[in-house]
């Protein structure tokens, strides 16, 4: 899984685009999916943040879209309960919401065979108190903070060459903690997401990204379009390396 121990000044971006969080949740309102088990953790996270209300609250005096999860009695996989998302990668709450962890992840390559199994013992055992948190990263071809793939790889990369790539390709980033609340029990779990233009990044970064496209798991790679990009990619990152 990746995860680290953070400490409680690391679980939250501290200087938050206020106005940002406002217009994400104004534009695409369907990012906020709500069930009735979400009220009591929603308004226990809120008053941790020292805001009136419950989760859309929460998430909106934060930079980072927040999910909830619980686990019902007599169900033995935790179940998304509630998501305030306002920049989602390449993905819908509307889809998501009521599923269970392994249904949610899904379309993830790999994800029931390697990681299903331990996932489900780190929520069983996390404890109140405990922040944990991961990076992960995706190649898009839009610079917006709300990614939704709503064309086949092949036409989204089209436009994609070695020549223009690091300004057509962005480097998105999601910072996800988890963390249970203390009085409900419930796990929050958090995205933070970031987004660079390729070209913006050091060449070591670059680089590091052209070696990880060249192995990237085949199914996961293939989701994610990586076979649309890779090639010019990895051909701007030799340019650069010269």
């Amino acid at each position: 899984m990746g995860l680290v121990r953070l400490s409680d000044d690391e679980w939250l971006q501290p200087e938050p685009d206020l106005e940002a969080r406002a217009a994400g949740f104004a534009d695409w309102p369907q990012g906020l999916q709500l069930t009735p088990q979400a009220e009591a953790p929603g308004r226990e996270l809120a008053a941790m943040l020292g805001v009136e209300g419950a989760l859309p609250e929460a998430a909106l005096a934060s930079l980072e879209d927040m999910c909830l999860l619980t686990l019902p009695e007599g169900d033995d996989q935790y179940r998304l309960i509630g998501a305030a998302v306002a920049w989602p990668s390449d993905w819908h709450p509307k889809d998501k919401i009521g599923l269970p962890l392994r249904a949610l992840h899904a379309p993830i390559a790999g994800y029931e065979e390697q990681l299903a199994t331990g996932v489900d013992r780190f929520m069983a055992t996390l404890k109140p108190g405990a922040i944990y948190g991961r990076c992960n990263w995706f190649i898009a071809a839009t610079g917006e903070r709300r990614w939704l793939a709503d064309k086949p790889p092949a036409e989204t990369f089209a436009h994609v060459t070695a020549d223009n790539a690091g300004k057509t390709l962005f480097v998105r980033s999601e910072r996800q903690t988890l963390r249970r609340l203390p009085e409900t029990g419930a796990i929050l779990f958090t995205i933070g997401i970031y987004v660079e233009p390729l070209g913006k990044l050091s060449q070591p970064n670059i680089a590091m990204l052209a070696g990880a496209a060249q192995n990237l798991v085949a199914g996961e790679g293939d989701r994610r379009g990586a076979p649309a990009y890779a090639d010019s990619l990895i051909a701007f990152a030799q340019r650069m390396t010269r």
